[in-house]
């Protein structure tokens, strides 16, 4: 929980969301997770270099920054190598990777930038170069959109001629027969409802003819326009249309679609989640805003991504196990082998809810049963058995309190 109001007050998703758009168009973009804030770098910002295996080795960044933005100590280092008045200045960021750390410093004009050396651990670096998909043996991924390109310049071109042929449709001309007996210009300049003489067998109206061409056209176009909504996920592209569609058939072609997308998840679970997580860890630990997590025993873990552990499929899979259960064995078989307080809490988990002091422990629901049972015994015993009750309570406590008096003479 603290580390959710971290990301929510610090702003992150803005940055995510910007990031996230460059991959599904570019395939590539890198994150730095800074202290305070999320930065993004384009993809002609930055150039990343990663072993066969796809670990990162070397990642390097390119700002344009003002010279007034120096501190005094760079800024005298390069004093003697400014040409002429130059607005701004190219400072590059060096990352290498040294078996399990990350060395990083900066550079302008060749020189270092004072205070620039770090080191980071490789869980909790803040550089992320972020990938859509891996290829193996290259440095980059591959953009969404790449996959797309053929339907994508196709609904472009027909879109633009529909677009082009209904603004030609639109343009209406008249044609007067030369050899007739009807004037051009009286046609021109007669206002509206005028009376005016002439053969309507003289004056014709252009037209285009081509509404079969046409419609051709716009029928390709809506066929590549719903296998682009299906691949974006678009909610229409999953809803027939008919009057009548159930939330089951909505559910599962929707549920279908997202798993064609399992791989990106995954990818972008180990590249992205697990370390901007321990990026997030790192940065409050290191404010003292979190204790310190042993190792060992506590270890982010991300849920979503491929089918098995996909927080919505775990709650349907649940909820058809026990609806099969008791419709199958019925409810007492259910309520005989099934752990209720168990179900209760995968039920909350799946649905991402914190249950701590909403459902009652084992013992309060004992101590309430308990209870229940005395009172429902004590009504139907009647009231000379709760005056009974009261009494032997009295002589209980009398007896108590000479025991305790008695203990008391003694020990004086």
């Amino acid at each position: 929980r603290a580390v959710m109001s971290e990301i929510e007050s610090a702003g992150d998703r803005v940055a995510v969301h910007e990031a996230l758009k460059h991959l599904i168009v570019g395939g590539n973009v890198l994150l730095h997770v800074g202290s305070d804030k999320v930065r993004v770098f384009h993809l002609d910002s930055y150039t990343v270099n990663r072993a066969p295996n796809g670990d990162v080795l070397e990642v390097i960044t390119v700002e344009h920054v003002s010279p007034n933005s120096l501190d005094k100590a760079t800024a005298a280092k390069i004093q003697g190598k400014l040409e002429g008045d130059e607005k701004t200045l190219e400072v590059y960021t060096y990352v290498e990777r040294k078996n399990e750390m990350f060395h990083v410093h900066q550079e302008v004009k060749g020189e270092l930038i004072t205070g620039s050396k770090g080191k980071y651990r490789a869980e909790s670096v803040p550089f992320l170069p972020l990938r859509f998909s891996r290829i193996d043996g290259e440095d980059y991924g591959r953009g969404f959109v790449e996959e797309l390109l053929g339907d994508l310049r196709s609904l472009e071109a027909l879109s633009q001629a529909i677009v082009e042929g209904a603004a030609s449709a639109a343009k209406v001309l008249f044609m007067v027969n030369p050899n007739g007996t009807t004037r051009m210009r009286t046609i021109a300049e007669a206002e509206n409802t005028a009376i005016i003489e002439g053969n309507r067998q003289d004056v014709s109206v252009l037209q285009m003819e081509k509404y079969n061409d046409f419609r051709v056209a716009y029928q390709a176009m809506a066929g590549i326009e719903e296998r682009l909504s299906q691949q974006f996920m678009l909610q229409s592209s999953v809803q027939r249309d008919a009057e009548r569609v159930t939330a089951e058939e909505i559910r599962y072609l929707a549920g279908e679609l997202e798993d064609t997308l399992s791989g990106i998840y995954s990818i972008l679970s180990m590249e992205f989640q697990l370390p901007y997580v321990n990026r997030k860890i790192d940065v409050l630990t290191k404010a003292n805003k979190l204790p310190k997590l042993p190792d060992d025993v506590v270890k982010p873990t991300i849920v979503t991504g491929m089918e098995a552990l996909g927080r919505g499929h775990d709650l349907r899979k649940l909820d058809l196990f026990i609806r099969g259960m008791a419709e199958a064995l019925g409810p007492e078989v259910l309520q005989q082998y099934v752990n209720l307080s168990d179900y209760i809490k995968r039920r909350a988990t799946a649905l991402g809810i914190d249950t701590e002091g909403l459902i009652k422990s084992p013992e309060q629901i004992a101590q309430e049963m308990q209870q229940a049972q005395m009172q429902q015994m004590l009504m139907q015993a009647g009231p000379s058995a709760l005056q009974e009750g009261v009494k032997q309570l009295g002589q209980t406590y009398e007896q108590a309190q000479a025991n305790a008096e008695d203990g008391g003479t003694q020990a004086n």
